[in-house]
């Protein structure tokens, strides 16, 4: 049996990406409190895998959101497609309309690094350190997804736009 095609209503005006964008920002608090959490367990690298774990999640829910997983750019009109990639292109948006892979995650957390080393050599200072680690997590975690959820608003921009007119 073939399945029927989803119709997805994406975020076509300031207000709805505004919406999308709060909507997104909410998860993101709520899966960094949860990184957060598990950054206060003083076992070395947890953590860290429970940051690419989130990403791996958080970051294709995004682009989801927003109507920028591979598949919905796929299904674009070819105009509107070509207006994805060269959005995507300008912005440096190396996550949007992508497959999202562990490489990738790991890159993106390489932007933030410096925090997260500082994390990792925080744990070994009882208490206090676990706080300052989960504290860190919690605003890289934040960081990483707020440029990826700016990245997707400006995608969703230009898409809003009219469409190119035909030469």
């Amino acid at each position: 049996m073939a399945h029927a095609a989803q119709w997805e209503v994406l975020p076509d005006t300031p207000t709805r990406i505004e919406a999308v964008a709060e909507r997104c920002r909410r998860l993101v608090s709520r899966r960094a409190l949860v990184g957060a959490g598990v950054a206060m367990v003083p076992l070395p690298g947890l953590d860290w895998l429970t940051d690419v774990a989130l990403l791996l999640k958080l970051i294709p829910e995004i682009n989801r959101e927003f109507g920028l997983t591979p598949e919905q750019v796929e299904r674009l009109a070819p105009d509107r497609r070509v207006v994805v990639y060269k959005a995507i292109t300008a912005g440096g948006g190396m996550l949007i309309g992508r497959v999202v892979t562990r490489e990738l995650v790991m890159t993106l957390l390489r932007v933030v690094g410096v925090r997260l080393t500082t994390q990792q050599a925080a744990k070994f200072v009882p208490v206090a350190g676990q706080a300052v680690s989960a504290l860190l997590t919690f605003s890289a975690l934040k960081y990483v997804c707020e440029q990826h959820i700016r990245q997707c608003m400006e995608v969703a921009r230009q898409l809003a736009l009219p469409a190119p007119a035909a030469a």
